[in-house]
């Protein structure tokens, strides 16, 4: 019996790119095939593409359909970016990529199919990671912004009166303002800045930073990190009660301050009442997303998302 191809697959994060064959029995990174590179998000159009193409043409494969993970804004049916005053891939705004990929990487990209990162972290949880054998649970990933997926019987759910609009967390707004003003990378470092002034936030560029200095002390520090992650808690915690979700899966780099940021987080969803999910950091951090792109890959290779 023929045993199924591994599936390439291409993760575009805010500053890398990896890309990985997948086992598609398993729904594992195949050994020794993942690779990570670096990506300038203000680099030019041509710098990041020939970057993503790069790090895809490491991969030991042939002509292939491939599954895309990556954040919006991007029209993940047409492979149209999007992205615009979001702090990264400005360059890329109307480009079509998937025909930019294929035109770089000439046969080895037969066809593309594209994901939303956060989609496509959640699957791969539900997968083999810590999200499996739920029939409803949610995803979040805290990075330079929120993502979100809402996954019922293994299948997404974006629209309709029990997930946000567009199944988009992001779009949700706290204490009146959007969520994105209280919980991102951005709003946190303002906010500590304000707090701490800036001269302790000198040294400051991103959630780590300000993770670190809590860690040594810093009272604004804490404040600011406990502020935020329990305004997320308020906002997600009637959505996830209404959903039914049995477990919530939290992932991206800012758990890197799950020590700090886990009680308020935990302590807002409370006030949505029972019951509430098991909150879970994701089991496969590194991989999930890859995992979950390699199962959209094969709308690519019915010819869904070609890309001449």
């Amino acid at each position: 019996m023929r045993l199924p191809a591994d599936i390439p697959v291409l993760e575009l994060g805010g500053s890398h790119v990896s890309a990985a064959l997948v086992d598609p029995v398993a729904g594992v990174i195949r050994p020794g095939t993942h690779r990570r590179m670096p990506v300038a998000p203000q680099g030019d159009a041509r710098e990041i593409v020939d970057s993503v193409a790069g790090c895809a043409a490491l991969l030991p494969t042939a002509a292939s359909a491939w599954g895309i993970a990556l954040p919006g804004p991007f029209d993940y049916a047409t492979g149209v970016a999007w992205y615009r005053g979001v702090g990264k891939f400005d360059a890329l705004y109307g480009m079509d990529l998937g025909r930019a990929l294929r035109g770089t990487l000439g046969e080895r990209m037969t066809a593309a199919a594209f994901v939303n990162d956060a989609h496509s972290f959640l699957l791969g949880e539900a997968a083999v990671g810590a999200a499996a054998g739920h029939r409803r649970a949610v995803g979040i990933t805290l990075g330079t912004g929120v993502g979100s997926a809402f996954l019922r019987d293994g299948r997404l759910v974006c629209s309709g009166p029990l997930v946000p609009s567009e199944g988009r967390v992001d779009l949700l707004r706290v204490d009146g303002r959007p969520l994105e003003d209280t919980i991102s990378s951005r709003a946190i470092v303002q906010r500590f800045t304000a707090l701490a002034g800036p001269k302790a936030a000198a040294a400051v560029e991103g959630v780590r930073e300000v993770a670190e200095q809590a860690r040594a002390g810093s009272g604004p520090a804490r404040a600011v990190l406990g502020e935020a992650f329990e305004a997320l808690g308020r906002a997600l915690g009637p959505w996830i009660v209404g959903f039914g979700a049995s477990v919530l899966v939290v992932g991206g780099s800012i758990t890197g301050a799950w020590d700090l940021i886990a009680d308020p987080f935990t302590r807002g969803l409370r006030t949505a009442g029972p019951p509430l999910p098991e909150v879970r950091q994701a089991a496969n951090p590194r991989d999930a997303a890859l995992v979950g792109a390699a199962m959209v890959a094969p709308v690519a290779a019915r010819g869904h998302l070609r890309t001449p």
